[in-house]
């Protein structure tokens, strides 16, 4: 619905301000030992989860976590804290390489391109954001500093004694490279033909590439893994002091999935290799039928028999394109097929047969396990479709019998289990463990569905790894030397074959005589794993974030730094979980003073489109902010996007919404302003220095009460709606107090800055109270003794029907009330004639009075 007629002259405004914040520095924050630090503030660090620079720029759905991470900046700096609040940007990876493909340009010109729209549009809302702190990934100064970090964690390993990381050169065994946190490995990958490059499990969805939505299929690569299995129990354990959902929790200890249990060895027959085995059950170890290995385990070639040979080999090409959640938790139907081998219960000397299924993953355990169908459904499916044997070994607690026709899964008494035989089930796990390891057959232990981390990409537009590679063996590249950045190739599409672009820049390649440097690159996620930290600090050249730059903003000593983080759930167990990786790492190390990143974790819902789907370009439902702004203003934009319903929901986008918040914030103007025959806008003359009613103090202080307590509670619907109640209450008021504005100026400020500051700023010229901005004041303090209500209104009947209203004073006494009813002239001309039977009196509300 277009505007006929401004209710306010925002578009000549809200530029205004805008320009006037940035050449002011209005919104810098000084870090310890700089000028216009003040000690004397306590801090509060704000941030946005790092954006994405898309070349279409961005929709109203990014705009809501923006704007609630803005208020609260705002907000915390009139309350006196000292306020980091900065943004930059995640510009290294697929997208911004693929559009650079496409259109053959170079990634750097679309990726400055993007940045320079993302800032403007971010700017035109109106974010306080300290600009001066702006950082990029694809800056050499700054990934000079995440080429830094990955050396730290190249010569670093987890010590388990002392469960930290530390410097390799305290390692000491034989072979450093084997305990290394960023190691090389040739293992099964997810190998993405189209987008040439290899894929983390976390971007792979439903077998498809994340980005693009290409197939993926497994194959196995050398690449660079970083050792984050190492730092599992900490990462669980250490979530309990944050304050984060607990769904955001949940998700992280799932995918962590610890389980506890035991590792059982199993011989092969006719050969003097074994098979390690992790189950979570050992008290079910004599109803193992079978085993079965993942296709990709090591054993699989070695063991088959020629027989089986030509049908293994078909089938591990069919695994190879199916994701690990197709194998598993979206398979309709077990497959596998019989290895021709067998292994040897090590508990009972059965000669089971082992089988290869895909339902069995490398990265989980061993990459084998033993079957019990009786009392597994994945293996019970299995082992009734291949007719394998199924064998009770766990009888229900109450004593009936184990139906073989079902399976059991659940806790009770062990059966046909001579060690354990009788035992409930958590003393016979406890019997039987410890039953193994006095054979040494078997030994009690943890273990996670987490694997090590894929950091390797084939890859042009991305860190490059500061690694030389000489006579088969790879080196730290001299920290000196840092940053490596790509060379200059006209030529960075994909080779068609796992061999990386950076592999064409042969001269580049070449470091020496002999040594040549690694071609792969890193992964996007690299830069976004420490840039909370560096913002700190951003233009330090000698340390990737000054001490006393960290000891402040990060809060040294306490659990985690960033006070408040606020971004989407799907970031929950990618962005969030390499983030507290690589910090765990740098604290262990001593370079940094917090164990965790973020101590608050706030995830906004979703802004769906008008049409209540997801905004996406190919829905054609996005809104652009631009078009919003253009036609009603950026406090208009900003103001919706909160008064929409709480942050944490996903609600639909309304234009008629819009129009609804900008109708109010023309409300605000016109308690200050009256529009003259010219057309301009001049100060009202209503307005004058006047001493507010206890009416109107209650209200105003009930206000300030109300949009504090919501702030904190991040209930920024509910504030908006008191600040209408508030600007209600005065609109029609003729004389009109300017001291309302003085209070309710500051209170819409972080919500609709703009307006409040220009008010401000027109009101300066006439009134007293009004010195510098709007958005630079001390926050108000509400009065409970103005909330009290000292006076009682009353809807006064006879005979239930309406006849006048009535204020008194609240204690007044009850013969008080009725006397002063009865004196109402309206009350006396309804009662000429009649005779007052009696008064029915709800105390505060209604009076009737009832005649004949």
């Amino acid at each position: 619905m277009a505007v006929q007629r401004k209710q306010f002259p925002f578009s000549e405004f809200e530029p205004k301000w805008q320009q006037r914040w940035l050449d002011e520095g209005a919104f810098r924050a000084a870090n310890p030992g700089e000028p216009g630090f003040d000690a004397n503030k306590p801090k509060y660090y704000v941030l946005d989860m790092f954006p994405y620079p898309s070349g279409e720029g961005l929709h109203v759905g990014h705009v809501e976590g923006y704007t609630a991470t803005d208020i609260i900046a705002r907000f915390k700096r009139l309350r006196g804290f000292n306020v980091l609040h900065p943004m930059g940007w995640d510009a290294f990876g697929l997208p911004a390489e693929q559009f650079a493909i496409k259109t053959g340009q170079h990634p750097r010109v679309t990726t400055e391109r993007n940045v320079d729209r993302f800032r403007a549009q971010l700017q035109s809302i109106g974010f306080s954001y300290d600009w001066e702190r702006e950082i990029s990934t694809t800056d050499p100064k700054y990934f000079r500093w995440t080429q830094w970090i990955f050396l730290k964690l190249y010569n670093s390993w987890f010590n388990p004694e002392t469960q930290k990381a530390e410097p390799i050169e305290t390692y000491k065994g034989e072979d450093a490279d084997s305990v290394r946190l960023a190691y090389v490995s040739e293992q099964p990958v997810n190998w993405c033909p189209a987008l040439g490059t290899v894929l983390a499990n976390e971007e792979v969805i439903d077998g498809k590439s994340e980005v693009g939505g290409h197939p993926v299929e497994r194959r196995p690569l050398r690449q660079w893994v970083l050792r984050i299995t190492a730092f599992a129990e900490r990462l669980i354990n250490e979530l309990d002091g944050l304050d984060w959902p607990e769904g955001i929790k949940l998700l992280q200890k799932n995918w962590i999935g610890r389980s506890e249990g035991a590792s059982v060895t199993f011989g092969l027959e006719g050969a003097s290799e074994t098979i390690e085995v992790f189950t979570t059950r050992p008290d079910t170890l004599f109803g193992a039928s079978y085993l079965v290995l993942a296709p990709e385990h090591t054993l699989v070639d070695q063991i088959t028999t020629a027989e089986q040979r030509d049908a293994v080999e078909a089938y591990k090409r069919q695994v190879a394109s199916k994701s690990d959640l197709e194998r598993t938790e979206l398979a309709k139907e077990k497959t596998g097929v019989f290895t021709g081998a067998y292994a040897i219960n090590p508990v009972n000397g059965a000669r089971i047969p082992i089988w290869t299924a895909d339902y069995v993953l490398t990265g989980y355990g061993t990459g084998a396990i033993m079957a019990v169908p009786a009392h597994d459904e994945r293996d019970w499916e299995f082992a009734t479709k291949f007719q394998l044997p199924i064998i009770p070994v766990v009888a229900p607690a109450d004593g009936s019998q184990p139906d073989t026709s079902a399976v059991f899964v659940g806790e009770g008494i062990a059966i046909n289990s001579a060690p354990i035989e009788g035992l409930p089930t958590k003393e016979a796990k406890a019997r039987i463990t410890a039953w193994l390891e006095e054979k040494g057959i078997g030994h009690g232990t943890i273990n996670y569905k987490l694997r090590d981390w894929l950091f390797s990409r084939q890859r042009y537009w991305g860190e490059p790894f500061p690694i030389l590679w000489e006579d088969g063996r790879h080196r730290a590249l001299p920290e000196a030397e840092l940053p490596l950045a790509q060379p200059e190739m006209e030529d960075f599409k994909p080779t068609g074959s796992p061999e990386p672009p950076l592999s064409k820049a042969t001269d580049w390649v070449q470091y020496s005589e002999k040594a040549r440097r690694e071609t792969n690159t890193m992964p996007q996620w690299a830069g976004s794993c420490w840039y909370y930290l560096r913002f700190c600090d951003p233009l330090n050249p000698e340390r990737f974030v000054g001490t006393d730059a960290e000891n402040y903003w990060m809060d040294a000593g306490k659990p985690g730094g960033v006070d408040l983080y606020v971004g989407g759930t799907e970031h929950a167990v990618l962005h969030l979980l390499y983030a507290r990786f690589w910090h765990k790492v740098l604290f262990d190390l001593g370079y940094i003073s917090t164990r965790e990143p973020f101590q608050r974790l706030v995830n906004q819902g979703m802004i769906l489109g008008p049409d209540e789907q997801k905004m996406s370009k190919s829905r054609g439902n996005v809104v652009n902010p631009d078009s919003v702004i253009s036609e009603y203003g950026a406090d208009s934009l900003r103001l919706y996007e909160m008064f929409m319903g709480p942050l944490e929901q996903s609600k639909p986008w309304s234009m008629k919404g819009v129009e609804g918040v900008y109708r109010f914030l023309g409300r605000v103007w016109r308690l200050a302003m009256e529009e003259t025959q010219e057309g301009d806008w001049a100060i009202s003359p209503a307005l004058v220095e006047a001493d507010l009613t206890p009416a109107q103090l209650r209200v105003v202080h009930a206000t300030i009460k109300k949009v504090t307590e919501d702030i904190d509670g991040f209930a920024f619907n509910t504030a908006i709606s008191q600040m209408m109640v508030c600007t209600n209450e005065f609109v029609n008021a003729s004389p009109r107090p300017v001291a309302v504005l003085r209070t309710l100026l500051v209170l819409l400020s972080p919500f609709a800055p703009h307006i409040a500051d220009e008010l401000w700023a027109l009101l300066a010229a006439k009134f007293s109270g009004f010195h510098g901005r709007a958005s630079s004041q001390a926050w108000p303090v509400w009065n409970e003794e103005y909330l009290a209500v000292s006076e009682a209104e009353y809807v006064v009947q006879v005979n239930g029907k309406l006849r006048d209203r009535l204020v008194v004073p609240k204690d007044a006494p009850q013969a008080e009330i009725e006397a002063a009813a009865l004196a109402l002239e309206k009350v006396k001309e309804s009662l000429t004639g009649k005779t007052v039977v009696k008064i029915i009196i709800v105390p505060n509300k209604l009076i009737n009075i009832v005649a004949k």
